[in-house]
């Protein structure tokens, strides 16, 4: 108490006892918690930071995480002492720490998890006179876990909802946060289509609490706030509008069925004497919310239906005193109903979704209990009994595992061990749950037994079966002790101290009885969520139905379900201590803190630690995990037996004096060992891995290479199959390839396998040479010269000019010709003659008439001759003189048009060039463009020399620097060609027709 209490002035509200934590709650926010502190703890030992929740929270995720085991979290302490602020802050922690990959499922289950916590507090917490935001139900939560340690899903249990707080509360307490909620944070329009006001003290079941407020702070506005936090948590759950919709719709329903008053009518009414709703605009509010029909609802709350033995049906009227009581049950019933299927939903959206063991391995589980603390009221009754009890079982738990357990495996394993007194409290859990004489069985046999029992009765039937019982008393066994009333009170020392119970009302909350007619109206409700909640709505009236299990039973059995799960897995725990009952900061009452220590077991869990040892394994585990640490053990031992192999391990570490030998387990007294260990594994373990990462990438790898040398071998004879099949396929088809006149020009090559590509290729050409081969091979060598010609200007004239006279003998000489000059032949044989002399040509490559233009924009008629040395520009009139002689070496190219026009521009270097017009041909216009860049191409490839052949429709051109461009323009009525200059260009006026 002292260490506390110096912790406690210090601002340290959190202390270890081993791996228990106690923690005292502060009642006001202090700089614990947080992302920073979150990672000031993470992957630590327990020991090596000071304690904190976090570390508690870490240590269970670890121990889950490294040995694959189910661990739990314990929160327990007396209402007010912080155990559900506790549960949060390690599902804050768990969240923070998971999850690095960031998976978009595993932040849904997590967001789940985290805003579930605050949907619950709203429909299930309450302020109490000890607490502002006091549970007033018993939660367990499991998280499943994946392989990875990444939270995949979980579940909720929640025990025992204290329904009766609907009804009525103690002074200075209100009922469910919820209602508040509802009423303050709505707006306008939702609560006119409720019906409802904003003020809570116009209805009954809110009265008492409208002036309180739901947390430590005086505004009244937290409701509001606090509204549409649990909104934003249900949208972010998965709540659809409709369900919110449907929750708020009966919550409302619930406060008008609780302003519903009863009053008798006369005999002389209308109804003759009978029974009548004081207001029944709330009976049209009711069944307006619930979606029922009104008459049924009113039929409903002023009477009853019942079968007879024959199987008819009667109708029962109801007096005031039954209605109201018919009412009351109802508000409870929705209530829990409403809660329990709000659980349900979340449990429904937590689950873990498409996971298979078979395929992802099997989940590990941490649970973290929150459920009530140990209550003590002035006037206590079945829910108080109900909290007390489940506290006694959750004692007796950790007595069994930190205290009982302990002693008796020292005992069994052989270790000294010094016995340590304490108080085992299964004396007080048997006289609560023992068959047939304990007190929920006293309870049960009162609720089934027909005829008038009453509370009085069923407290007489306690006294005669525990009178002698050293934890019960009663003022009948105790006449003196006047604090009990007779007929009413009775007693139990629990292991907290003694709690006087009211039996007023035992009988009836366990029976927890509804009529059916609720039952059935609300199962027929149009509204599907409503419906949801009444499945048991659709049995008949006349069903014989087995009698269901009381309310006293079915806690009871879900507390021995609860203690087992909690048993299966391995424990931490949270031990929460109120400092003072005034809920102030800063105060620590000793008197009360000493009486909570003392009912914890604290004192007796310090001497258990201080006598014993903090850590055992058994010996296959513990070799198990650190054999990699000794070279006489890894990678398996030759020793006698598994505890010779721990102990060759111990003593090479040097840690043989801080264990204990028991007979099938290790006993360690120190954590700092096991973390002397763990350092000495964790420095192994990325060597080890690495080894099997070696041995397993060679194994793949070897696998992979005898993959491939198949694959490769198959895809060898593969290919082989298919060049031979190819080859023969070749063979096939060009075996006629030689027989003329064709030479197989016609033939289709099969399409070549991928490897052979570019070998077909190759073989395309050497073809394509071998056939042009056989049909050159047998022209004459007179047409040899028009060949090439015609070659020469295929290529460079092919597909840029439409025709290019290919398809015509090319006659070369047109002005020697008596068919293209009949008239003048001979004369330009003369100056041909005169000319050869002169210059002493050897062939004349082209001759013919054409038109000219020259710089001075005059167009004439002229002839022109190319031979194999010169270019000439002859003038027909004169005998075809010489007006200019151009060497053809200084002829650099040639432009010619896309059409069939004969424009054609020459191009010399030092010259002006040379724009003319073939014409006056036989037969006329005769396309003999082709044939003119054939001759000259032809010759200068003989020579060596490139010719620039340019196709274009506009051309342009140079004559004594200036610069022009010619173009055609075709012309139907053009008898002959000629020129038109304007504005600096030449146009070609070329006869269309």
């Amino acid at each position: 108490m002292k260490n506390l209490q110096l912790r406690f002035e210090k601002g340290r509200i959190y202390t270890y006892i081993g791996e228990v934590l106690v923690s005292v709650n502060p009642y006001q926010e202090l700089p614990l918690y947080g992302p920073e502190a979150i990672a000031k703890y993470q992957g630590r030992e327990l020991y090596e930071r000071p304690p904190h929740l976090y570390a508690v929270a870490n240590a269970a995720y670890k121990a889950m995480k490294r040995r694959s085991r189910d661990t739990c979290i314990v929160i327990s302490g007396e209402s007010g002492a912080g155990k559900t602020e506790a549960s949060k802050h390690i599902m804050q922690y768990i969240a923070a720490v998971t999850n690095p990959s960031q998976r978009a499922e595993v932040e849904r289950v997590k967001d789940v998890l985290l805003k579930s916590t605050c949907v619950l507090e709203a429909f299930g917490n309450a302020r109490t006179n000890r607490n502002h935001n006091s549970s007033r139900f018993g939660k367990y939560m499991d998280i499943n876990f994946d392989f990875k340690g990444d939270p995949v899903g979980g579940h909720i249990h929640s025990y025992l909802l204290e329904k009766s707080r609907v009804l009525k509360q103690h002074v200075g307490e209100r009922n469910f946060h919820a209602f508040y909620q509802l009423l303050r944070g709505s707006d306008d329009q939702e609560l006119q289509g409720l019906h409802l006001e904003r003020n809570p003290a116009v209805y009954n079941f809110t009265r008492q609490g409208a002036g309180l407020s739901m947390g430590v702070h005086n505004a009244l506005d937290s409701d509001e706030k606090s509204h549409q936090a649990v909104m934003e948590a249900m949208r972010i759950i998965g709540f659809s509008p409709e369900e919110v919709e449907s929750i708020h719709r009966i919550l409302a329903a619930i406060l008008h069925l609780g302003n519903i008053e009863f009053v008798e009518t006369e005999e002389n009414g209308p109804q003759k004497g009978g029974l009548a709703v004081a207001e029944e605009a709330l009976v049209d509010y009711v069944a307006k919310l619930t979606a029922t029909p009104r008459d049924l609802v009113l039929r409903t709350l002023l009477a009853r239906t019942v079968a007879s033995g024959g199987r008819e049906l009667i109708e029962k009227g109801h007096t005031v005193a039954e209605a109201s009581y018919a009412r009351d049950a109802c508000a409870k019933a929705v209530y829990q109903r409403l809660f329990e299927w709000v659980v349900d939903r979340i449990n429904g959206i937590m689950e873990p979704r498409g996971r298979d063991p078979r395929r992802d391995g099997k989940d590990t589980v941490i649970g973290v209990l929150d459920i009530y603390g140990f209550e003590v009221f002035p006037v206590n009754s079945f829910e108080q009994f109900c909290i007390n009890y489940c506290n006694e079982k959750l004692q007796q738990l950790f007595i069994q595992l930190i205290l009982k357990q302990e002693q008796e495996e020292y005992e069994r394993e052989g270790i000294a061990w010094q016995s340590i007194e304490y108080f085992n409290n299964a004396t007080i859990v048997e006289l609560v749950e023992r068959p047939h004489r304990g007190i929920l069985a006293v309870l049960d046999e009162a609720c089934s037994t027909a005829g008038p029992i009453t509370d009085r009765i069923f407290l007489q039937t306690l006294d005669t079966h525990h009178r002698h019982h050293p934890h019960y008393s009663s003022r009948q066994l105790c006449p003196t002790d006047k604090t009990m009333e007779f007929g009413r009170d009775f007693r139990i020392k629990h292991y907290a101290g003694d709690v006087t119970y009211s039996v007023e009302g035992f009988i009836d909350k366990n029976r927890d009885s509804l009529f059916q007619d609720f039952k059935r109206l609300l199962y027929n409700s149009a509204d599907p969520t409503l419906r949801a909640m009444w499945p048991d709505g659709q049995q008949d009236i006349t069903e014989v139905t087995k009698r269901p299990l009381t309310a006293g039973t079915l806690f009871k059995n879900s507390m021995v379900a609860l203690v087992e799960n909690l048993a299966s897995k391995e424990p931490f725990y949270v031990r929460c201590i109120k400092p003072n009952e005034d809920k102030v900061a800063g105060r620590l009452d000793e008197a009360h803190c000493r009486h909570q220590v003392a009912y914890l077991g604290l004192l007796e869990n310090v001497r258990v630690r201080r006598a014993g040892f903090a850590s055992r394994q058994p010996y296959p585990r513990f070799l198990l995990r650190y054999k990699m640490t000794c070279e006489y053990t890894w990678p398996n031992h030759l020793l006698g037996s598994d505890k010779e192999a721990v102990s060759a391990l111990l003593e090479q570490h040097g840690l043989q004096g801080d264990v204990a030998f028991g007979h099938s387990k290790l006993f360690i007294r120190s954590p700092r060992t096991l973390v002397t260990l763990e350092q000495s594994r964790a420095r192994l373990i990325p060597i080890i891995v690495l080894l099997l990462q070696k041995a397993w990438r060679g194994t793949l790898a070897r696998w992979r290479c005898r993959r491939l040398r198949a694959i490769y071998t198959i895809m060898r004879w593969f290919r082989r199959h298919k060049v031979r099949a190819h080859l023969v396929e070749l063979q096939r088809r060009f075996q006629a390839a030689r027989q003329p006149p064709l030479y197989g020009r016609d033939l289709v090559w099969p399409p070549p396998p991928a490897v052979l590509q570019p070998f077909q290729d190759t073989c395309h050409v050497l073809f394509s040479r071998w056939r042009a081969r056989q049909l050159v091979k047998n022209i004459p060598p007179s047409d040899m010269t028009q060949i090439k010609a015609k070659v020469a200007a295929m290529g460079a004239l092919q597909g840029l000019r439409q025709d290019w006279g290919c398809q015509r003998a090319w006659a070369r000489d047109y002005l020697s010709s008596d068919t293209d000059n009949p008239t003048a032949s001979h004369l330009f044989a003369e100056q041909l003659k005169a000319l050869r002399e002169k210059d002493g040509f050897g062939s004349v490559l082209f001759s013919s008439h054409v038109r000219k233009v020259n710089r001075f924009r005059k167009s004439r008629d002229r002839a022109l001759l190319l031979t194999d040395r010169h270019l000439y520009k002859l003038e027909p009139g004169r005998q075809y003189r010489v007006m200019r002689a151009v060497p053809l070496d200084a002829v650099t190219g040639l432009s010619v048009t896309s059409g069939r026009d004969q424009l054609v521009v020459l191009h010399a270097q030092g010259y002006d060039d040379l724009v003319v017009c073939l014409h006056r041909s036989q037969p006329p216009l005769d396309n003999r463009i082709g044939e003119l860049v054939g001759m000259l191409a032809a010759h200068c490839q003989g020579e060596g020399r490139t010719l620039e052949v340019r196709v274009s429709d506009c051309i342009p051109l140079s004559q004594r620097g200036a610069r022009r461009l010619i173009s055609v323009e075709p012309r139907p009525e053009q008898p002959e060609p000629d020129f038109k200059c304007s504005r600096g260009a030449f146009t070609l006026l070329w006869p269309s027709h």
